[in-house]
């Protein structure tokens, strides 16, 4: 159904209405520490819808090797419906959607927990974002604290695709204005946030057989021993590409994609702009992946990620793999599939294999563990996380 309305004609009006410089707005988005209250709800604005097109162009910029995100005929065959958006891209807009809300003030992302991947996102699901405030920490008048968030990725459906926590490191609002404030709802309520311990993974029915032919030959259950590193062959340079793809999953941080605001910063910050770190995980998953997941039928998820120093325009990745376990599936699904713990580690400026010959074991340590063992933290190393993926068995 449709209306027909017929507006005034548009003539101009600039030159007739005064400047009035008593009537400024600068509105400004994110939150100082202390407008982060525990128990507060961001319902985040926009939300997103995967097109087929933006799936096939993220599996394919980010390097992704697995086939139920490049492959239609060997997803359906697989046991999905269709496409998978890959879990790197979920988990991208997801974070990115809320940005806006709960870190456009942040001075930096301090680690990724507890990441669980519940249900499959494919073309023309929509995803909306929320996150919870856990937890508040102040150090101290003029240190910036520490908050603890919870975020939630919803489909159309109501139902929950991603969940996870990260906490990030926030300065003090000081004598600055506030930012926009939290929307209130009309019964005075919180908004509800559907988070899941332990919350079960939603898959499909897998069929007896699965596609064969269009993966690696060393990347089945079998293949992992614990204990074994892989050293992953091919780094990745970064360009100012970065920069566009930063607001193609939706991320606000001018850290991102602002010349002028990362140059007027203090510090190592100061300068280019900062890669988006969501895109340096992307891309040293890429890089690991016809290692490690090309034949995985899910991403479980991750925890204990860490960015441990940023990447600029210019600077070449690469990236390491430490299995830290390989056991059965639950269930019936130990016919078909085991799950394996891997350690991803990334650096820069280095190949991978120089990396391991320079600093050995040291590279799979901590860097926050390392002044109490009295070891240098590591200039090229920038990344650190576990993950669990479901993988295929060759039998």
């Amino acid at each position: 159904m449709s209306q027909a309305i017929r507006f005034r004609p548009q003539v101009e009006l600039a030159e007739k209405v005064g400047v009035d410089l008593k009537k400024v707005r600068h509105p400004h988005y994110g939150r100082y520490l202390e407008e982060f209250v525990p128990g507060q709800v961001f319902v985040h604005p926009r939300g997103f819808t995967f097109l087929r097109a933006q799936m096939e162009a993220f599996s394919r910029t980010y390097m992704q090797c697995n086939p139920l995100y490049l492959n239609d005929q060997y997803a359906r065959a697989s046991g999905f419906s269709g496409l998978l958006a890959s879990p790197q891209m979920v988990f991208n807009v997801v974070l990115s959607l809320g940005v806006q809300n709960d870190s456009e003030k942040a001075m930096a992302n301090l680690g990724y927990y507890d990441a669980q991947f519940l249900r499959p996102v494919q073309a023309m699901d929509t995803i909306r974002s929320l996150t919870k405030v856990i937890d508040r920490k102040e150090r101290g008048a003029g240190k910036p604290g520490i908050v603890t968030i919870r975020t939630l990725g919803i489909n159309q459906n109501d139902q929950v695709v991603l969940q996870y926590e990260r906490k990030i490191m926030v300065a003090g609002q000081g004598d600055r204005p506030p930012t926009t404030p939290l929307p209130t709802s009309a019964d005075g309520l919180m908004p509800s946030f559907p988070w899941v311990d332990d919350a079960d993974v939603i898959l499909p029915d897998f069929p007896e057989r699965l596609p064969a032919g269009l993966t690696g030959p060393n990347s089945w259950f079998e293949d992992f021993a614990v204990g074994e590193v892989i050293v992953h062959a091919n780094g990745r340079t970064i360009t100012d590409e970065h920069l566009p793809l930063t607001y193609a999953v939706g991320n606000t941080h001018p850290l991102h994609f602002d010349r002028v605001f990362s140059s007027g910063l203090s510090g190592k910050m100061s300068g280019d702009p900062i890669v988006y770190g969501g895109l340096v995980f992307a891309w040293l998953e890429g890089l690991a992946s016809r290692d490690v997941s090309e034949n995985s039928i899910w991403e479980l998820g991750f925890t204990e990620g860490y960015h441990t120093q940023p990447s600029i325009a210019g600077d070449t990745v690469a990236a390491l793999s430490r299995v830290l376990a390989a056991e059965e599936a639950p269930g019936a699904l130990a016919r078909q599939f085991g799950v394996v713990s891997l350690q991803l580690i990334g650096v820069k400026n280095i190949s991978a294999a120089n990396a391991l010959a320079k600093y050995g074991e040291d590279l799979f340590i901590k860097e926050n563990d390392k002044k109490e063992m009295g070891k240098e933290k590591i200039e090229e190393k920038i990344f650190e996380i576990e993950r669990r993926l479901l993988i295929r068995k060759r039998s």
